[in-house]
């Protein structure tokens, strides 16, 4: 199993935003359930810290990375800097309680894992949040520059993926950890967003605008529904874009809302979000009347498909009020 996003492959910028939504989601429902049950699903101390394959990537880091921020050890037996650092990071994965879950990975035993996440050396310690994969340092670090990067990855799960760790009980009996997200109830709505998802994978982009607007006619507030409509029109627009004729038209008419607008779209899908939000801006500037409310709307629209609470975000809403105002 490859270390990628868990949906809508080859669009990765799309897929990171979808992956972070669906992550909130989940961690929403997991944390309800366990309420619901008063405390069902706690896992014990010697839990936080698991040894995987690649035949459990899956399951046990990327399907956990929806709850949890899981760090990735890359070590060998004959490793000595591994022998010093590994200690450090089981110890502290215990400390943290639950806010992240320690993953070694024997490179020795997984090549292709190694090769999957270009590793060239060892130790090297990644982390996967809501699917995503990111590099953490490479080698040996002395503890209080380890712990500040841990508390970085924790923050960032936590206000933009919204996933806030396990909950841990001594007492609880080791091994029992639950499958990740076992417990959150089936939606209403999960067989339409399903299909939804295996259109878009299937690059039947107007099957899935027609199964998210399905759902979002008897539940015009579905978070999830509304973001996927979003993403599948964005990428309906560029399907059948020049790309080097659409970037020269925006180049030559920075005055041209329509061009901005495509030029805007063609970045986001390319994964340029500042760059799609700076241009929009920037035609909000240079416009007026109906054209800039064009724009304005087209901008408002790729905010939807990013995520209001993204940094990104939050920014370029400041830049438009400035720009509008």
């Amino acid at each position: 199993m490859q270390p990628r996003n868990m949906s809508m492959s080859g669009v990765v910028d799309l897929a990171a935003v979808k992956a972070a939504q669906e992550a909130k989601a989940k961690a929403e429902q997991t944390r309800a359930e366990t309420a619901r049950q008063g405390g069902a699903g706690a896992v014990a101390p010697a839990d936080l810290v698991i040894d995987v394959d690649e035949a459990g990537f899956e399951r046990d880091v990327l399907q956990r990375s929806a709850e949890v921020p899981v760090v990735l050890d890359f070590w060998a037996e004959w490793c000595q800097p591994c022998k010093q650092l590994s200690p450090v990071l089981e110890r502290l994965a215990v400390e943290y309680n639950g806010r992240i879950l320690l993953a070694k990975i024997d490179v020795d035993a997984n090549q292709m894992l190694m090769q999957q996440f270009g590793i060239q050396g060892i130790p090297a310690v990644f982390a996967v949040v809501a699917g995503q994969a990111l590099p953490l340092f490479q080698g040996a670090a002395a503890e209080d520059q380890i712990r500040g990067t841990l508390d970085q990855l924790i923050q960032v799960a936590e206000e933009r993926f919204g996933l806030t760790g396990l909950t841990v009980d001594p007492d609880a009996q080791p091994g029992a950890v639950p499958a990740a997200g076992a417990a959150a109830p089936a939606g209403p709505y999960d067989a339409l967003l399903e299909a939804a998802v295996q259109a878009l994978d299937a690059g039947d982009l107007a099957g899935a605008v027609q199964a998210y607007k399905n759902v979002l006619g008897d539940d015009p507030g579905n978070s999830e529904a509304k973001l996927g409509l979003a993403q599948a029109e964005l990428l309906q627009r560029v399907q059948g874009m020049d790309p080097q004729a659409v970037r020269t038209a925006a180049a030559d008419k920075p005055a041209d809302a329509e061009a901005q607008i495509a030029g805007a779209d063609l970045d986001l899908v390319g994964g340029h979000v500042e760059d799609a939000f700076g241009r929009l801006i920037e035609a909000v500037r240079r416009t007026a009347g109906e054209d800039r409310d064009a724009v304005r709307r087209r901008l408002l629209e790729l905010f939807e498909v990013v995520g209001t609470d993204d940094p990104r975000v939050v920014n370029a809403r400041r830049a438009l009020a400035r720009a509008l105002f």
